[in-house]
């Protein structure tokens, strides 16, 4: 999993004044608007006992604790702590980690790593997005979600894929009986992502599309190729643009990862014919369908991450979209930009861990660079009930949480 991004994770329409639990990277994160409508990303861990603040309330622009009541304001930084006795300070490492958030595209984006601005990648581009219908352009706009039961890099992988699609989706837009997949040159117009574009030959539209290709057929001329464009946007993003016949269909998917082996598609679908809301229906139905075909095969996908070595798995002409993304994906591996072992934290039963991704805020507050570094020590059951030592001996054998500082 690829940290230092800007991740889409929310519709940014579910996103209001209650405190909402997402996660993304293995990290559980709390979103909320202050009072003027900014959002606002913490991480969903208290700094006192490790809480989830997604649990709590808001009071004013700040969101209370639903433990022992403490505050935490927009930048993550506690502002009160109810226990204290008046005149008590507050440690400048009670605080949490709060995330660069932007509202494009109709999502809440977070930046997820400690990257200062300057050395952020870009957001990506969505361009069709300046030309929704309610603002007097010619898409409309459906959205929806899906959970998968694989990796996201395997998601994303497969919707970038050509070669499937007359295999998976049989008997919709893939046609079995024209496999072949035409020599294509990838398309990259920054470091950033890379997209193929290829003509296809799908059977005869079904339903509500066939009535366009029907009135195509009655002027007398045969039906085109269909040209696809098909490609991915780091760190998680898919976009597939099919032009057909009689207008454009845009699909961008979020592929969220919730963990290694659990990935939460949010999509927007948008189009330029049977514009009308009657229609809506109609293209989440197609939507769902194609994730309904590819899920299985993917899910079911061995091993279920990729592998490291481009060596590993056997790639052809057809795969070049794909080896492109691995072979970027090796050079971000190598800068560090992975989550890894440094970003999980593991308390006192190896089973339980939690992922919390450094934030910027720890570069500019020393107290708080090392928090949420814990120490598992004192005496713990084993399988069989006897007692063992992890650790040095200790009057308090609680998780040691916070060693560098009060």
């Amino acid at each position: 999993m690829l940290k230092n991004f800007w991740y889409a994770v929310e519709f940014a329409d579910r996103v209001g004044r209650q405190p909402l639990k997402v996660t993304c990277l293995g990290q559980s994160l709390v979103l909320y608007r202050t009072g003027d409508g900014r959002p606002v990303a913490l991480s969903d861990l208290c700094a006192h006992r490790g809480a989830a603040l997604s649990g709590g309330t808001l009071a004013g622009d700040r969101v209370v604790c639903p433990y022992h009541g403490w505050r935490f304001e927009p930048d993550g930084a506690c502002s009160r702590i109810p226990a204290n006795l008046p005149g008590r300070g507050i440690p400048r490492k009670a605080r949490v980690d709060a995330y660069p958030v932007r509202e494009r595209y109709g999502f809440v984006w977070v930046f997820l790593g400690n990257l200062p601005e300057e050395e952020r990648p870009p957001l990506p581009k969505w361009p069709e997005f300046d030309e929704l219908l309610e603002d007097g352009g010619r898409f409309r706009a459906v959205t929806g979600e899906y959970l998968w039961h694989s990796n996201y890099e395997r998601v994303l992988e497969n919707g970038c894929d050509i070669a499937h699609t007359p295999f998976v989706h049989a008997g919709s837009f893939g046609n079995p009986d024209r496999p072949e997949v035409e020599e294509y040159t990838l398309d990259q117009p920054d470091e950033w992502s890379a997209f193929a574009t290829v003509s296809m030959h799908p059977p005869a539209a079904k339903g509500l599309w066939s009535k366009l290709y029907q009135d195509r057929r009655s002027q007398g001329r045969d039906r085109p190729p269909v040209v696809s464009t098909a490609g991915w946007m780091l760190p998680n993003l898919v976009k597939l643009h099919v032009r057909l016949p009689f207008g454009n269909m845009i699909i961008y998917d979020t592929n969220i990862p919730v963990d290694e082996t659990t990935t939460l598609v949010k999509w927007v679908a948008l189009r330029d014919f049977f514009t009308g809301s009657w229609a809506d229906a109609n293209t989440r139905k197609r939507v769902y369908r194609i994730f309904g075909q590819d899920a299985p095969v993917v899910d079911g996908t061995r091993p279920e991450l990729l592998p490291a070595d481009l060596g590993a798995e056997l790639h052809l002409r057809s795969d070049l979209i794909s080896v492109a993304y691995r072979r970027r994906r090796q050079e971000l591996a190598a800068k560090g930009w992975t989550v890894g072992d440094g970003d999980r934290i593991t308390g006192d039963v190896p089973e339980r861990t939690s992922t919390v991704i450094a934030s910027p805020g720890r570069r500019e507050v020393p107290e708080f660079a090392r928090a949420w570094e814990q120490k598992a020590h004192g005496l713990h059951p084993t399988v069989d009930g006897a007692q063992s030592a992890s650790g040095p001996d200790k009057d308090d054998d609680a998780p040691e949480q916070h060693p560098s500082g009060e």
